[in-house]
């Protein structure tokens, strides 16, 4: 049986003290200008002396014209390093594996925080976004390793590439959002072409210790399975990378591709050969049970989302109790708020359906 509290060897960088991954969270408690909030410090460090092994930070963006949301963390710039350098250290302080997920929105960029239009691989009507043109491509590789170089000048001991849930890199793998007919466009190579250029050029910029993670999702904004399977596949047959995160929405369910067949949608991961990468997923893992159950089914470590805002220490009480269960929705904005979050993070989490209770009624 596997053991989630067994420390993770790795390749690069330090080992990680459990399999527990903190996963990347929007929670829109950062400043405008992308510079770290005392809310967010409180959020992220709570969790790391809560005991997970891995905690990464919301998705970043690399470029001014790449946000988000309101109140994104930022990395574009090097006025974000004094938050950064502040939350590196504190988070090594607890012998957590610190990690900021590096992210463009493309055309899920909000207008109305930007000048201009949206960024994009190809026009987008539906979005107002444009497409960017080759050299424009080019810039914004040159944007994302400067940003993880950014990382780790911080103290940041990794970065982990965000290229899933529709932003711009998972953009650029859909042939449908994709209409690109340079190196850029076409086939899956081409249209992968930038997510494996970004890796090498980390690994070639960044230091010989610097952990380097992706993150890949199979379906919805136009992935296909049998395509982010063979992304996945050689991601870890080439080796560049330290652990690939796969957020599955739900990791026991059937794919949507084939939802009679008899693998579910982790069994197509599980089943890749994978080095000495390791392979993590996300969804809907919110128990003991839950944990226990995807770790025996082939993951080297497990990334909690939900569970992670509703208990900061959810490592740390599933060790205490292996059949330890989230508390029940929904939750109080009075409890969210001992548990590290932020009004600005609640306000947010009430777009959860039945997340956070309509009326206030204390912890």
């Amino acid at each position: 049986m596997s053991d989630p509290f067994a420390p993770q060897p790795m390749r690069r960088g330090p080992n990680w003290p459990n399999r527990f991954m903190l996963a990347p969270m929007t929670n829109r408690q950062s400043h405008d200008d992308g510079t770290l909030s005392d809310d967010e410090f409180r959020w992220l460090t709570m969790r790391a002396t809560g005991g997970f092994g891995v905690t990464m930070t919301c998705g970043s963006h690399v470029r001014e014209a790449g946000v988000g949301f309101p109140g994104q963390l930022g990395i574009w710039s090097d006025k974000h390093l004094e938050g950064l350098k502040r939350l590196a250290d504190t988070l090594h302080s607890t012998e957590t594996h610190s990690v900021v997920q590096l992210f463009h929105a493309g055309m899920r960029t909000p207008k109305a925080l930007i000048s201009g239009a949206p960024e994009c691989p190809s026009d987008n009507e539906k979005y107002g976004a444009r497409g960017l043109s080759t050299d424009e491509v080019e810039s914004l590789k040159d944007d994302f390793v400067a940003a993880a170089k950014r990382a780790e000048h911080a103290g940041f001991h990794g970065v982990e590439l965000h290229c899933a849930h529709g932003y711009l890199p998972c953009q650029f793998l859909s042939a449908r959002i994709n209409q690109r007919t340079d190196q850029y466009g076409g086939p899956l190579e081409n249209r992968a072409r930038l997510i494996f250029d970004m890796v090498a050029q980390i690994r070639a910029e960044c230091g010989p210790e610097f952990s380097l993670g992706v993150r890949l999702s199979p379906e919805r904004f136009g992935m296909r399975l049998d395509e982010i399977k063979q992304v996945a596949q050689r991601l870890m047959q080439d080796g560049a990378i330290d652990y690939l995160d796969m957020s599955l929405w739900d990791v026991f369910k059937k794919p949507v591709d084939d939802p009679k067949g008899e693998r579910n949608l982790l069994d197509h991961f599980t089943s890749l050969e994978r080095g000495d990468v390791k392979l993590g997923a996300a969804g809907n893992i919110r128990s003991g049970a839950d944990v226990l159950r995807a770790m025996n089914a082939g993951l080297d470590f497990v990334v909690i989302g939900r569970g992670g805002i509703l208990h900061h220490d959810f490592p740390k009480r599933m060790q205490a109790n292996p059949d330890f269960e989230c508390i029940a929705l929904p939750a109080s904005a009075g409890y969210l708020r001992n548990e590290g979050l932020s009004d600005t993070f609640i306000d947010y989490m009430r777009n959860w359906k039945g997340f956070v209770q309509a009326v206030e009624t204390g912890s």
